[in-house]
């Protein structure tokens, strides 16, 4: 791999999650972001109260991302190698526990609605 262009980041993770669960994985973030967006513009602020709901749920969803990973990859914690692979750790639990933020922000948005204050 000489040069690291968009499309062999694609090729990458297709061949490491299977092209079905990485689409489905890519389909996922987007309606997600959409709903987030959508309930970010209806509501016109934050809920401090959604928020910190959103933030108790950051640790597991950075734990839920990383045995995630290593359960597709077939991999252990054993397998670590060196720095830049607990860079990649590490950068997978950041956004696995932004993702669950969102995810949780979004739905308590949804399904409760808009906070009166």
């Amino acid at each position: 791999m000489e040069e690291l262009t968009f499309g062999t980041m694609i090729a990458v993770f297709e061949e490491m999650f299977g092209r079905g669960l990485f689409w489905a994985l890519v389909v996922a973030a987007v309606a997600v972001t959409a709903a987030y967006v959508y309930v970010l513009v209806r509501d016109r602020s934050l809920s401090m109260r959604k928020y910190l709901v959103a933030q108790i749920a950051m640790p597991f969803g950075a734990i839920a991302a990383v045995i995630f990973v290593l359960a597709i990859t077939n991999s252990t914690m054993r397998d670590i190698g060196g720095p830049v692979d607990l860079i990649v750790f590490l950068g997978i639990a950041v956004m696995g526990a932004v993702g669950a933020a969102i995810l949780v922000y979004t739905v308590q948005s949804l399904i409760r609605g808009r906070d009166i204050a």
